[in-house]
């Protein structure tokens, strides 16, 4: 699958892969700025891309997260297939300590197709062994 990008700084530097089974293709900050009132970081990658129909990008945050005070600030980013602005990783700062610089991989886009589904209303579900049981109900 052929994904376009856009750079939108002339320091961006394509999403790669850190490895060759690597599930995400890592994003390097360009820019990186501090919403005090937020308490979020909001890095820039200076890319675009042009998801396909049919697919969405997922944003998660990657692995060296653990190393610095930080937390993705929602979760996990979602790029809709008609989205074409900058690519940006918003991070909420947990305590004191390092955080990423500028020129710093700090993300990684998965991109997944999307199932077309449609929700049929009905009234009664079939029954499966954990039926209603959640929060712990399977020995978590």
């Amino acid at each position: 699958m052929r994904i376009p990008f856009k750079k939108l700084d002339p320091n961006a530097q394509a999403p790669h892969r850190g490895s060759p089974f690597a599930a995400g293709y890592d994003l390097t900050a360009t820019s990186r700025t501090y919403d005090k009132d937020k308490n979020t970081w909001i890095y820039g990658t200076g890319l675009a891309v042009a998801i396909p129909n049919g697919h969405v990008g997922l944003l998660f945050p990657r692995s060296s997260v653990y190393t610095r005070s930080l937390i993705l600030a929602n979760c996990i980013g979602v790029i809709d297939a008609d989205y074409r602005g900058e690519i940006k990783v918003l991070f909420r700062k947990l305590s004191e300590g390092a955080i990423y610089s500028v020129g710093e991989r700090i993300a990684q886009l998965m991109i997944l197709p999307i199932p077309e589904i449609t929700f049929t209303e009905t009234e009664q579900l079939d029954e499966t062994a954990r039926d209603t049981g959640g929060l712990g109900s399977t020995g978590a």
